[in-house]
């Protein structure tokens, strides 16, 4: 059972903006692109060369935004029965452990999603082993802006980039930073969710990170059945 979240901020309703809309678009482009490539395959024993690629790196899209979602609207399976034994103040300071531990977490993976991405965009990896401190100091082999995915072409609005990243050098397939900049975007994104979660238990407006459990799903299932709604 997932809480309905309505943002009282204005970052708030703009990344709630940007989040649920990517989720739709994303949904929505991988099925047209299996759709036609389904379509294309056996009606025309043809198909997109680039299809399978692009849906992979959708969907990978998709679930990283779906992460971050899920922490939003407290739609993640949780076990608290062991906390409630605890008295109310008990809880909260537990729950407020765990969101430390989210915080933490979410900020080990945005290192090492940047730490992936970031030469494949020619930019500096971080020092540090668990979290940053500063930045490595590039090196020739650093630099990877000019690896390609495997099949998605170039497009040609997106030729402004090669002077930047490629030294001038044309593209024949999309350049891996492109896709690949989800991951610490992603990351990103849950340590955001995992910060406003664990504020709202901290000012009260929360008693836990989740409140999703599948006994209290099958309950009330079964009384909406009872009152016949």
């Amino acid at each position: 059972m997932s809480g309905r979240y309505e943002p009282d901020t204005i970052l708030g309703r703009a990344v709630n903006e940007i989040e649920e809309t990517a989720i739709a678009v994303l949904l929505g482009l991988m099925t047209i692109i299996t759709f036609i490539n389904v379509v294309l395959r056996y009606g025309f024993n043809t198909g997109l060369i680039w299809g399978l690629e692009a849906t992979t790196f959708l969907f990978a899209w998709l679930v990283l935004f779906g992460v971050s979602y899920a922490v939003k609207v407290t739609a993640n399976l949780g076990v608290d029965a062991l906390i409630n034994v605890f008295s109310p103040s008990v809880r909260r300071v537990l729950a407020l452990v765990a969101g430390a531990v989210c915080v933490a977490y979410a900020a080990l993976l945005l290192k090492g999603a940047w730490d992936y991405w970031a030469n494949f965009a020619n930019f500096p990896q971080t020092t540090g082993r668990w979290f940053p401190t500063g930045f490595e100091e590039m090196k020739r082999t650093s630099y990877r802006g000019w690896y390609e995915v495997v099949d998605i072409p170039m497009p040609e609005m997106l030729r402004w980039i090669e002077p930047i990243m490629n030294e001038g050098e044309h593209y024949e397939k999309i350049p891996r930073f492109i896709p690949y900049f989800m991951l610490p975007f992603g990351m990103a994104l849950l340590l955001f969710r995992f910060l406003q979660a664990t504020w709202r238990i901290w000012t009260g407006q929360a008693q836990s990170l989740i409140v999703s459990h599948e006994a209290e799903d099958a309950v009330e299932d079964v009384a909406h059945m009872n009152r016949g709604d």
